[in-house]
């Protein structure tokens, strides 16, 4: 069994050398591959034959690369992809949830790639397809869903869809008294929306050259999209915006936010024409969220002081800061993720000790309650409802051996009633595997949250490989859900670990603001610190592990390659951001403006410059040994554009002083997200766990 690939017989492309010197600040750079960057990236996103030949020429190379070295495990690539669609229930779908005299839903065909939307009546009766994405899908080779959403009246329905991966959404317009489209198509937009309370029109943000939301419009039922009224205009190009409404459907909510900071504008849903209402100014951060209904907003913020957030009311006429009343106190290490405003109770969901769990609130008299669950680790989401006048709230709850169950919970009786267990056709019990939820010790003296599955029969003695997966940026927390696909390593002897790094808010909003900007580098430490407790606690050793992350958590991957590439038996980048430097200075890029009050901007300022300068993965590469890396991208990725990882790929084969292969692997027709179906999608998964087993040596196919 070797821990290291063999060598390769297939020779890696190697990229043009075009020097570019650039100087801020007083500091000069060279970039020898800047030339990958399409200089005609808004159009080619909208219609890839116009990248340049001689960029696609090099992708294709590196595509073809990735095959030769990987085309090896097309076998294990297959069974994988059986495992891990056995686990599938093909047929399934989801539980409706009532709106008015109908209850809506999700189901799917067996062999759909795309879900069915469905409804029926209240009281039951026969399922109403209103929308099937698989046969919209048909003869696109991709097909992303954006929003879809009924209209107050039930007789509409609006749904959007991406087909090249850029995210541009179109959004079409289809009566379900007919179940045809209307001839009427908006073009350009971020794909979600807001109806008015009449069902007469919508709100929706559409995107500029540089897709970037920087204007509100509405929609008239029967105009031209070229007519359609322009309601608001965000002039800060550093700064996202959308549209939805709040619970009780009074109002239509303008939300505008980058990473600190909120502003909201209230339209009368009933009153698409009024001009909008501003609830409270902007203020660098300070972030709030409204929600309301029966002429009370309630909204979630930060003001005042309250990192961890809490929840102040006040009257939807005079909503500004100084009409703000604290409803739910603030509590340090407390933090409030979200909330949910019924008529007659407040519903939040918090996490305590990195945990989550729900709090109702009775508005009457003030009473409240728990709902918390006792595994070590796990995941429990609210998703709410579509209705206002009701005591039933929906939830999901899993862990990373729990398949995740829904459950309506009547929040007056406390009742708690499951609807719905995640069904794995292939067969799962819980009772072979253990959840762990330890702390790894970091070097400045706090704690790292680990989340762990694994066979039960697994030996802890140091010798089982080790899938270590991070992300650590924007606040996200990753969940400790149950995850089926990745129960094929773990049936194979890995542990599957969760590192909770700062820059996730697993520990509260200070863990946040610890892994963010000039203490950016804690995100990188923290990670090593995960690896060397696993280590040390024999559920792993260093050649054992293989780090993964995507996206943000693709510079976290690219960090610790230059940090500690010892550390680590394999690296797995998914659309990583890695050329974070020449990003950030690039302020026509989709998410450069909004993305400085996370990473700094370095245009500005000197100090952001030499901060992202000093971790940034593309910048960093030096003359060292390297472990095997797997590198994917999208090519019209809006998030993380392809030439950052193909710039990273060529760099690294350049001064690396190994052999172990550097592998990049480009969907030519996909984004951000990758394949776009629920079965191609498992295309990419079985590439990166082959990758995997092939670097701890276990592509041995199961016995048939």
């Amino acid at each position: 069994m070797s821990d290291a690939p063999q060598p390769l017989a297939a020779l890696p492309p190697r990229a043009l050398m075009r020097p570019v010197s650039d100087e801020r600040h007083g500091i000069s750079r060279t970039d020898e591959y800047g030339w990958l960057r399409a200089g005609n990236w808004q159009a080619m996103f909208k219609d890839t034959a116009l990248l340049d030949p001689v960029i696609r020429s090099h992708l294709d190379a590196e595509n073809a690369y990735a095959e030769a070295v990987l085309g090896e495990l097309d076998p294990l690539k297959t069974a994988l992809i059986a495992e891990m669609r056995a686990r599938i229930k093909e047929d399934d779908s989801s539980v409706p949830a009532p709106d008015g005299p109908f209850a809506y839903g999700v189901s799917y065909r067996h062999g759909a790639e795309y879900p069915r939307f469905v409804r029926r009546s209240r009281d039951g009766g026969a399922e109403e397809v209103i929308l099937d994405a698989e046969k919209e899908a048909d003869g696109i080779d991709y097909f992303s869903l954006g929003g879809v959403d009924h209209s107050p009246d039930h007789t509409k329905l609006a749904w959007s869809h991406d087909d090249k991966g850029s995210e541009f959404y179109t959004i079409t317009l289809r009566d379900l008294a007919t179940g045809e489209d209307r001839a009427e198509r908006i073009e350009d937009t971020s794909g979600g929306l807001a109806w008015d309370a009449n069902s007469t029109g919508f709100f929706y943000t559409r995107l500029d050259e540089n897709h970037r939301p920087g204007e509100v419009f509405y929609h008239a039922l029967g105009g031209a999209a070229g007519a359609d009224r322009l309601v608001y205009e965000e002039g800060d190009t550093g700064f996202f915006m959308g549209v939805g409404t709040t619970q009780a459907g009074d109002f239509v909510v303008v939300d505008i936010h980058d990473h600190e900071t909120s502003e909201a504008w209230l339209i009368p849903a009933g009153d698409p024409s009024a001009a909008p209402r501003l609830v409270a100014a902007r203020e660098t951060g300070v972030e709030y969220d409204v929600d309301g209904g029966d002429g009370t907003l309630f909204i979630l913020t930060n003001a005042d002081g309250a990192r961890d957030f809490k929840i102040v009311s006040a009257p939807a006429v005079s909503p500004d800061r100084a009409h703000w009343v604290d409803l739910v106190a603030h509590e340090d290490g407390r933090l409030i993720l979200s909330h949910l405003v019924l008529k007659r109770h407040l519903v939040w969901l918090e996490r305590r000790d990195g945990l989550p769990r729900i709090v109702v609130k009775r508005l009457a008299d003030g009473a409240e309650h728990v709902v918390a669950f006792d595994e070590e680790a796990y995941s429990l989401g609210l998703s709410g409802t579509y209705e206002y006048d009701t005591d039933e709230i929906r939830f999901s709850y899993s862990s990373l051996t729990t398949p995740n169950q829904t459950y309506d919970y009547d929040v007056e009786t406390r009742e708690r009633r499951l609807l719905k267990t995640q069904e794995v056709p292939s067969g799962h019990e819980p009772a072979d595997y253990v959840t762990r939820r330890i702390l790894a010790p970091a070097a400045d003296g706090e704690t790292i949250p680990v989340s762990l599955v694994y066979r039960r029969d697994t030996p802890l003695d140091g010798s089982a490989p080790c899938m270590l997966y991070g992300y650590g940026s924007y606040g996200i927390t990753i969940p400790a859900s149950f995850n089926t696909n990745c129960l094929s390593l773990v049936d194979r002897g890995f542990v599957w670990a969760i590192a909770h790094v700062r820059g996730g808010k697993d520990k509260g909003f200070r863990w946040y603001e610890a892994g963010r900007r000039e203490h950016k580098r804690n995100t990188f430490t923290d990670f090593i610190d995960v690896a060397d407790h696993l280590v040390k606690e024999g559920f792993t050793s260093h050649a054992r592990i293989v780090a993964q992350g995507g996206s943000a958590g693709g510079m976290l991957m690219g960090a610790v390659a230059n940090m500690a590439p010892e550390k680590f038996g394999g690296i797995i980048a998914v659309v990583p951001f890695v050329d974070v430097v020449n990003t950030m200075l690039d302020d026509t890029l989709p998410l450069t403006p909004p993305e400085w009050p996370e990473w700094g901007n370095p245009i500005a300022s000197a100090a952001d410059y030499a901060t992202i300068a000093s971790y940034s993965p593309y910048d960093n590469v030096t003359a060292q040994a390297y472990p095997p890396i797997l590198a994917l991208a999208g090519l019209t990725d809006p998030r993380v554009t392809y030439w950052e990882p193909a710039k990273w790929v060529a760099r690294l084969r350049e001064r690396k002083t190994d052999d172990n292969p550097v592998i990049l692997r480009t969907n030519m027709g996909a984004g951000h997200g990758g394949a776009s179906g629920r079965f191609a999608r498992l295309d990419e998964v079985a590439t990166i766990y082959a990758f995997a087993l092939k670097l701890m040596g276990l592509t041995a196919l199961p016995k048939a």
